[in-house]
């Protein structure tokens, strides 16, 4: 946890935003697996740990704007729970651990939420993510579970998006701390890979690195030869010479803070003259990506910029043709590079994602596309300083999705099908790092993890020679 002060001063900024009502925090509860005590690992709600620091399941919390009073809800444990797990803070000690005066057990939520709703004040809460958070708010709230994201607070939402966007230096800290284990993660993975092995080796060795140095994983691990399939989560592929493995990976720490890059590099000691190919094209779209990060910058036109370096340079390869701006305009790249460019990052690795992209990365003035490819950009404003954000480009070669444009003839004017034959099983490539906005630019965060052509095949020589 941050200090008492960090959250008692998130609070009374979000209460001072929100101006007038009575905000509704929810934690999340205990999931379970297959029986009632087989519980998936515990993560807390990522904006009630941002307001209050408490992860522990089966909390909430009312913030009331006007008044300023705030309490703390949830249920001290019994004897028979102490006994599996040990003796724990009562609700009261986590509440003044945290600043907040007063707690109440669980039950008596319902009564004060009803009582709001009868005086006609406004309850603000978010939209529910998880089954268990749609059937405690039916409950509060008497409204259909099927209507609750419907009835979720606009205002609070910006608010929270507002705040949350902007990364304290003690946030920063953190998120360099979770950057530093994913680098770690990255370079263990590219010593460690052998012909032969098979990629749940290579995953068991990633996810050794996190454990070993005080982490979790931030998301299920992407570790495949298959680069080509963007959330491909099977390791069952033995890996042979001439594959290349994209690994997608990122640490979380004890506060919940983030890491997420993405690293592709050869099984054997050398990328073939086809992968170095790509490879120096996705690199010099990143390159291209980051030097035009800065504040005031709408991150959606440096996702175009990319796009069409991405164009430009399968050109070379006699996979694209025709006007360069024509095509990106046109969605023509998108059979290269279907998602975008990168997200903002924090206690989400999709920072507030569960919030709605369009309230998050996006504004009034610059809203999301319905363009295929485009409309998976999550981020498209503009950036300030304070915002922490990925850069991920890529190259991916779906031959299902050849055979579905090739066949409707689209964009027949910009891609040479017959070459792109040829190579219909190459897989994929992405390069992700992560960047803070500064005030003139952007900082990469975490120690620089080889990214050239030259220096990762020299790491893959020492394992291989």
């Amino acid at each position: 946890m941050f200090s008492q002060k960090t959250y008692t001063d998130r609070r009374t900024v979000l209460k001072s935003s929100v101006g007038k009502g009575v905000i509704l925090l929810t934690g999340n509860e205990e999931s379970c697996i297959n029986f009632s005590d087989n519980w998936y690992p515990f993560r807390q709600d990522s904006t009630f740990l941002y307001y209050f620091g408490l992860p522990q399941p089966g909390l909430a919390a009312i913030l009331d704007c006007e008044s300023g009073e705030e309490i703390l809800f949830g249920d001290d444990l019994s004897i028979d729970e102490i006994v599996w797990t040990g003796d724990q803070p009562t609700i009261l000690e986590l509440a003044k651990s945290v600043g907040v005066a007063e707690s109440r057990p669980m039950s008596a939520l319902e009564k004060l939420i009803g009582s709001t709703m009868d005086a006609g004040r406004k309850l603000h809460m978010l939209p529910p993510y998880r089954s268990a958070q749609k059937i405690l708010l039916a409950e509060l709230t008497g409204w259909p579970a099927n209507t609750l994201t419907d009835q979720a607070s606009l205002p609070l939402i910006n608010a929270i998006a507002r705040q949350r966007n902007i990364k304290t230096t003690e946030e920063i800290d953190e998120i360099e701390r979770a950057v530093a284990i994913t680098t770690k993660m990255h370079l263990e993975a590219m010593k460690f890979v052998k012909a032969g092995m098979k990629e749940h080796e290579v995953a068991g060795k990633v996810y050794e690195t996190a454990i070993g140095m005080g982490g979790q994983l931030a998301f299920p691990l992407i570790l495949t030869r298959d680069g080509q399939t963007l959330h491909n989560h099977s390791h069952h592929n033995v890996l042979k010479e001439g594959d290349m493995v994209l690994c997608d990976t990122g640490a979380e720490t004890s506060k919940g803070y983030c890491g997420d890059m993405t690293r592709t590099f050869p099984v054997s000691d050398r990328f073939t003259s086809q992968q170095a190919a790509i490879y120096e094209i996705v690199l010099q779209a990143h390159t291209r990506a980051v030097d035009a990060l800065k504040p005031g910058m709408a991150f959606r036109e440096i996702h175009l910029l990319a796009c069409a370096e991405l164009f430009e340079g399968l050109k070379s390869l006699g996979l694209t043709k025709g006007d360069t701006h024509e095509a990106v305009a046109a969605g023509a790249h998108a059979m290269f590079f279907q998602c975008g460019l990168g997200h903002l990052m924090g206690l989400d690795v999709h920072d507030m994602e569960n919030l709605g992209e369009e309230n998050v990365g996006y504004t009034k003035q610059i809203t999301k596309s319905q363009q295929f490819g485009l409309k998976s950009l999550r981020l498209g404003r503009e950036l300030e300083e304070g915002f922490i954000l990925t850069v991920e480009p890529g190259i991916y070669i779906i031959p299902q999705l050849i055979d579905l444009w090739q066949s409707e003839k689209r964009h027949e004017d910009f891609i040479n099908y017959r070459e792109l034959e040829k190579f219909r099983g190459f897989g994929g490539i992405r390069i992700e790092e992560d960047f803070l906005i500064t005030s003139s630019g952007s900082r990469l965060l975490g120690p620089p993890v080889p990214k050239s052509v030259d220096e990762i095949e020299t790491i893959r020589a020492n394992v291989t020679g």
